[in-house]
C-alpha cells in the first residue's frame, strides 16, 4: 500500500484504534490484579493489528463473531470504553446489561454478534449470519475470528463445508498467536492451517498479523470479493499474545521463554512498528503520536472510574433474556 497524505486520516485512525485496544487491556488487567473485576479475562495485547486491520475494512452493518479473547475485536468494530468497562464490571449500563462479562461481550449496534467462551463456538453463528445476508439479498459480510487452537474443533469443518457449497460471504480469520492455551501450535495442529480450508476448495491466505497495513490491504480485497459473491475465504494471521492464556497465567516460563516474549514486544510490536512507519513517512510526528497515546489513556482511565461508580443491575433483571414463559404441552 503506497502511503499518501490523502490516506493519513485512515492510517491515524488505525493507529488510534490499536492504541485504544492496548489501553483497554492495560486497564482490564489492572482491574483484575486489584481484585475489582469478577472472574477471569483474556488479554488481546499484541494482536491489535489483526482486529483493526480487518474491522477497518468492514462497514457498521457487516457482522463479526469473536472469541474468549474478544475485547480487541469489540473495540475495533466500534464499541465505546464506558459500556465495555461497565460490562466487565457487571454494571447495568454494560453492553449486555452487566450479565455477559468479558467472555460474552456483544455490541450488535455495531455488528458485533458476540464473544464466545466456547473455543470455536461462534463459527456457526458467523456462517449463519453470512447465510442470512445471502438469502436476504444483502451485501453484508461476516468475519469469524478464532484462534489456532479452534482449528481442532469439528464445527469449523462443518461450517466451511457449507460455506463453500453455498458460496457464503464469510471470512474465517484464524489468529495464530503461536499457542493453544499453554501448548505450542505446532504440537496440536498437524500440517498447515491453510490446508484445512483448501481441502474444501476455499481460497486460503497467510499474512503477517503484526502488520496492520498488510492485514487491512488483504481484508479490503477479500471483503470486496465477498460482496461480489466470491466467498468464502480463510486467512491465517500470524501474531502473538503478550500476556498468558488468561490474566492468572503469570509464570509462563514452563511453556515459553521471557526472551521470546521480549523479542516480540521490542521488534514485532504492531503499534510501535506502525508508529515508526507513520513518522518515517512524514504522516505524523513522534510528539503527535505521544499526545494521541496520552489522550487515549486518559479516556480509558475515565471510563474505568465511571464504570466503578455505575449501578449494578436491578435484581429483577436476573431472569431477563434467560428464561421463557412459553409452556410446552
Amino acid at each position: 500500500m503506497t502511503p499518501t497524505k490523502t490516506n493519513a486520516d485512515a492510517y491515524l485512525r488505525m493507529y488510534r484504534q490499536m492504541v485504544r485496544i492496548r489501553a483497554f487491556e492495560d486497564q482490564a488487567n489492572s482491574l483484575y490484579l486489584s481484585a475489582k473485576m469478577p472472574g477471569l479475562t483474556h488479554m488481546y495485547s499484541g494482536q491489535e493489528a489483526v482486529a483493526v486491520g480487518i474491522c477497518e475494512a468492514l462497514t457498521r452493518d457487516d457482522k463479526i463473531t469473536s472469541t474468549h479473547r474478544g475485547h480487541g475485536h469489540c473495540v475495533a468494530k466500534g464499541a465505546e470504553f464506558k459500556e465495555m468497562f461497565c460490562e466487565l464490571l457487571g454494571r447495568a449500563e454494560g453492553y449486555c446489561g452487566g450479565k455477559g462479562g468479558s467472555m460474552h461481550i456483544a455490541d450488535q449496534s455495531n455488528g458485533n454478534l458476540g464473544a464466545n467462551a466456547i473455543v470455536g463456538g461462534s463459527m456457526g453463528i458467523a456462517t449463519g449470519a453470512a447465510l442470512s445476508a445471502k438469502r436476504l439479498g444483502r451485501k453484508d459480510v461476516a468475519v469469524c475470528f478464532f484462534g489456532d487452537g479452534a482449528t481442532a474443533q469439528g464445527l469449523l469443518y462443518e461450517v466451511m463445508n457449507m460455506a463453500a457449497l453455498w458460496n457464503l460471504p464469510v471470512i474465517y480469520a484464524c489468529e495464530n498467536n503461536g499457542y493453544s492455551e499453554y501448548t505450542k501450535t505446532a504440537e496440536i495442529a498437524a500440517g498447515s492451517l491453510t490446508a484445512r480450508a483448501e481441502a474444501f476448495g476455499i481460497e486460503a491466505f497467510k499474512v503477517d498479523g503484526q502488520d496492520v497495513l498488510a492485514v487491512n490491504e488483504l481484508a479490503q480485497k477479500l471483503v470486496a470479493r465477498c460482496r461480489k459473491g466470491e466467498g468464502p475465504f480463510f486467512v491465517q494471521l500470524d501474531t502473538y499474545r503478550y500476556h498468558g492464556h488468561h490474566v492468572g497465567d503469570i509464570n509462563r516460563e514452563y511453556y515459553r521463554s521471557k526472551e521470546e516474549e521480549a523479542l516480540w514486544k521490542t521488534e514485532r510490536d504492531p503499534i510501535l512498528n506502525f508508529g515508526r512507519w507513520l513518522t518515517a513517512e512524514g504522516l505524523a510526528t513522534a510528539d503527535e503520536l505521544a499526545a494521541l497515546d496520552a489522550d487515549v489513556k486518559v479516556d480509558a482511565e475515565a471510563a474505568v472510574a465511571y464504570a466503578l461508580a455505575a449501578p449494578f443491575p436491578d435484581a429483577a433483571q436476573v431472569g431477563r433474556h434467560v428464561f421463557t414463559d412459553m409452556i410446552v404441552a
